[in-house]
């Protein structure tokens, strides 16, 4: 079943051009946290929370400065993380060979997902 994925500026409900779109959802199954990553041409921003840093969220170039100032606000005082300095770079996927390959399923190429080992085999 095919899945459209749409991303909003958290700020003001701004969507992605085409190219911008493409490069937010190569971002999506990275296995980032605390992280902030830009994504171009649009000059988005994307904080990879997980876990302690709270949920993923997603900026658009005018409300990079409101993103990063509420997260520091927010998380600031749990690690250094939120007060990372730019540019951020995506420097290529990150995590585990089941998330790329889930994520080559997701793009259509439809291969098959290789199961992980039973425990004790």
């Amino acid at each position: 079943m095919p899945v459209a994925v749409i991303f909003r500026c958290d700020y003001c409900d701004a969507r992605p051009d085409a190219e911008t779109q493409a490069a937010l959802e190569a971002q999506m199954l990275d296995m980032r946290h605390g992280e902030y990553v830009d994504s171009g041409p649009g000059n988005w921003l994307t904080w990879h929370g997980r876990g302690l840093y709270g949920a993923n969220r997603y900026s658009c170039g005018d409300h990079r400065g409101d993103l990063k100032a509420q997260l520091r606000e927010t998380y600031g005082t749990l690690g250094w993380h939120p007060w990372a300095k730019g540019p951020h770079p995506w420097r290529g996927r990150r995590g585990t060979q089941r998330a790329r390959e889930l994520s080559r399923g997701i793009q259509g190429h439809n291969r098959p997902i290789r199961q992980p080992p039973p425990h004790g085999a």
